[in-house]
């Protein structure tokens, strides 16, 4: 699984963050990693450097293997929190994607001929 971070010219310590950034989506993706081939991260601070709540933005796309990009997006008081909330809310799409998906692929079971 691929994961590139991208920021807003507003993010600071951006090396540092990057690292904290794909700990935190491996962990949060770690039981679907034969399923995602990648995930792209936006990061942006909504007010430019002003303080205020809830202005640290996360958006994640993850990209499944045969099937469309799907996206979370968290807003938080810190990028910590951001991330965390929208990788999450990721996982939880994924899981519920690829459990449709599991559930669609079954054949229904066929009332036995009397």
């Amino acid at each position: 699984m691929k994961i590139q971070v991208n920021t807003d010219a507003h993010i600071e310590g951006r090396e540092a963050l990057t690292t904290q950034v794909g700990v935190t989506v491996e962990h949060a993706l770690q039981r679907f990693q034969g399923h995602v081939t990648r995930v792209e991260v936006h990061l942006s601070d909504q007010n430019g450097g002003k303080s205020g709540q809830q202005d640290k933005r996360c958006v994640m796309e993850a990209r499944l293997e045969g099937r469309q990009p799907i996206a979370a997006t968290d807003e938080a008081l810190t990028m910590e929190l951001a991330v965390r909330g929208a990788a999450e809310k990721l996982a939880r799409l994924i899981d519920s994607q690829l459990g449709r998906a599991a559930s669609s692929d079954r054949s229904p079971v066929k009332p036995a001929a009397e």
